[in-house]
């Protein structure tokens, strides 16, 4: 395994440029991600790196991964990030055809914080959500903030990014519910969200009215009247329990994948 020294060197110019450059992530296909428990996360998705940075010492081989070994100070150089154990290594994109299964799904419209985006990755696949749309000005998908944040689900979670969720909606016949903050919107626990796309947007401007004119309803996350808002993960979080909660008449013999009509064998505690 080569050892390189350099932060000159063309191989880790390239991984430093896919962390900073989301134009760069899209041409090369590639997206960085780092820690031995991220790879183990790839590899148990049947995911394999691309190209691998071992710091200091080399770790397991990857046969088809183009691999080096830099010293500590390098490794920080190149990572960004202070003390980290390693490795930093690159994963193929997936090919961004839509899913072919969406019974369920969370839009997000102009979700600009990648840690948010992350999160909600996350615990969209927590929740066995068919898919998580990304529309609008969102957080890239592959920003290494997002990736730290999905903390694995990046490489488990079906993603959608389209110029159109109103569209998907139509096409697969699924109602497009908003999240709004409007008092008189019905109070999230007494809506059926089950089989729906709903939409969170923007933290400071909320859900754009084109975005809006598409949804055929709208329902709102009851606060106190002094709170301006929630965090969009946060948000995202509640509604996403709305959609898999199990409703009272199929509280006993039904797990909320399986009452949404999933095949996925997820078990919840209600």
């Amino acid at each position: 395994m080569e050892t390189i020294t350099s932060r000159h060197n063309p191989f880790l110019r390239r991984i430093r440029r896919l962390q900073e450059d989301r134009d760069f992530r899209r041409e090369m296909r590639q997206y960085v991600c780092e820690g031995e428990t991220a790879l183990r996360e790839a590899e148990a998705a049947g995911l394999s790196p691309v190209s691998i940075v071992w710091k200091q010492k080399p770790g397991r081989e990857f046969p088809d991964a183009q691999a080096c070994c830099v010293p500590a100070d390098l490794y920080s150089y190149v990572s960004g990030l202070k003390n980290s154990p390693g490795p930093l290594f690159t994963i193929a994109m997936p090919a961004g055809d839509e899913p072919e299964r969406i019974r369920s799904g969370i839009v997000l419209e102009n979700v600009q914080d990648p840690g948010n985006v992350g999160t909600v990755l996350r615990t969209a696949a927590a929740f066995g959500l068919d898919a998580v749309i990304c529309t609008g000005a969102c957080a890239d998908l592959y920003h290494p903030r997002t990736i730290r944040a999905s903390m694995g689900a990046i490489f488990r979670q079906p993603t959608v990014e389209t110029e159109d969720p109103g569209e998907i909606a139509r096409r697969r016949k699924l109602p497009l519910i908003a999240a709004v903050p409007d008092p008189g919107a019905p109070d999230v626990r007494t809506a059926d969200l089950r089989g729906a796309l709903v939409v969170v947007g923007n933290e400071g401007s909320g859900i754009t009215p084109e975005l809006l004119r598409q949804c055929t309803s709208a329902v709102r996350i009851p606060m106190v009247p002094t709170a301006e808002s929630l965090n969009a993960s946060v948000a995202a979080a509640l509604l996403m329990w709305e959609m898999v909660r199990p409703l009272p008449t199929d509280r006993q013999d039904s797990s909320p994948a399986e009452s949404r009509g999933s095949e996925k064998s997820k078990e919840f505690i209600v």
